[in-house]
């Protein structure tokens, strides 16, 4: 069986091919990485994308004829493809509440990314956030309180064992520690554990190792 190919961008800047990528490597799922950057004014590199989706966009989903695209259609995907890794709880309330988190995820806590945009190389460092960004912090430490009240007394992650949901906010865990912005106890635990996680830490050490620099992402 061929490995499954996955094109993504920058380590150091692109939230969204973090999340299908840790979905993959947490669980040991194996796959060919292609890695294209993003914002150049090299015409191969958009290129290479399109040759990967016709969307223009990474990340980028290959298993055999099977192209998928967007973060959390490849981690759907995912899923249903590798079902021992138990990427959605087994429980039919549990895993409607985590499809629900990440799909508030997906579509919302646009302030949040516009203010603190993933930057691995920045320094840490305070920023004054807007009334509406504060409000987006608060509501994910509530999404994450809330599902390690319920669902703690199975495992360090969101929802017990490292799942969809955990993917879908790791980003969000450089954005708290990146931008020092103040959080709870039970969030800072949180971010720890996934920290923590060997995945985790592998594409924060690739990250911090590019040295492509995006101008209008180092304004922060």
């Amino acid at each position: 069986m061929a490995a499954l190919k996955l094109a993504i961008g920058n380590k150091n800047y692109s939230s969204w091919s973090m999340r299908p990528w840790l979905a993959l490597r947490a669980n040991d799922i194996p796959f060919v990485e292609t890695l294209i950057p993003l914002y150049t004014d090299d015409p191969a590199d958009k290129a290479q994308i399109l040759s990967f989706s016709r969307a223009g966009k990474v990340p980028v989903l290959v298993d055999g004829d099977v192209t998928v695209w967007d973060s959390l259609a490849i981690i759907e995907y995912i899923a249903e493809r590798y079902p021992e890794a138990k990427l959605w709880p087994d429980d039919v309330a549990a895993r409607a509440h985590a499809r629900s988190v990440c799909a508030e995820m997906h579509s919302g806590f646009v302030t949040l990314r516009n203010e603190c945009g993933m930057n691995l190389h920045r320094p840490i460092r305070a920023v004054a956030l807007s009334a509406d960004a504060k409000a987006n912090v608060a509501r994910i430490e509530e999404i994450w309180r809330e599902c390690r009240t319920r669902y703690g007394a199975q495992g360090p992650f969101l929802f017990g064992r490292f799942g969809a949901a955990d993917a879908m906010y790791a980003p969000v865990v450089h954005r708290f520690r990146t931008y020092a912005i103040e959080v709870a106890p039970d969030t800072r635990a949180y971010m720890e554990t996934m920290m923590a996680l060997p995945a985790f830490q592998e594409w924060t050490r690739d990250g911090l190792a590019e040295t492509l620099v995006i101008a209008k992402f180092e304004d922060a």
